[in-house]
């Protein structure tokens, strides 16, 4: 299944959200071989969610191929907003969680000031349905 078929079949915003986190659990398993563009739009799909509970899948996708790396902004792993998304993985306490924490500390202090869950899921909106995935 490519993006195509995946935002055809389930849209931005599926009521659903299990075959998203499962398809996001088999493209992360790939490595370099999963589909960067479907990962992206899987996180995207778990963003506008913004279950906490998604961040750590996210992160683990977005580290499964140097495409993925590129294609999955820090934005998509905070769908709860960059503070309850911080203070959420400090409480987990894991090192993966760490790593997280570390990473979005290195943020440039301007993208985070510009930083808006609102404004970035009217963004990925825009961009999903006008450009139709392809």
């Amino acid at each position: 299944m490519d993006e195509d078929e995946w935002y055809s079949r389930h849209g931005l915003r599926p009521a659903d959200l299990g075959p998203v986190r499962a398809l996001l659990h088999e493209q992360t398993a790939l490595g370099v071989h999963n589909d960067s563009a479907l990962i992206h739009l899987c996180c995207v799909q778990l963003f506008l969610r913004g279950d906490l509970a998604d961040v750590l899948p996210i992160w683990r996708a977005k580290h499964s191929s140097f495409d993925a790396a590129c294609s999955v902004e820090w934005q998509l792993l905070c769908g709860a907003g960059r503070e309850r998304t911080l203070d959420h993985l400090r409480s987990l306490g894991t090192p993966e969680a760490e790593e997280v924490v570390a990473y979005l500390s290195y943020t440039n202090p301007a993208d985070v000031a510009a930083f808006d869950v609102e404004e970035q899921s009217r963004w990925h909106a825009q961009y999903y349905e006008s450009e139709e995935v392809s």
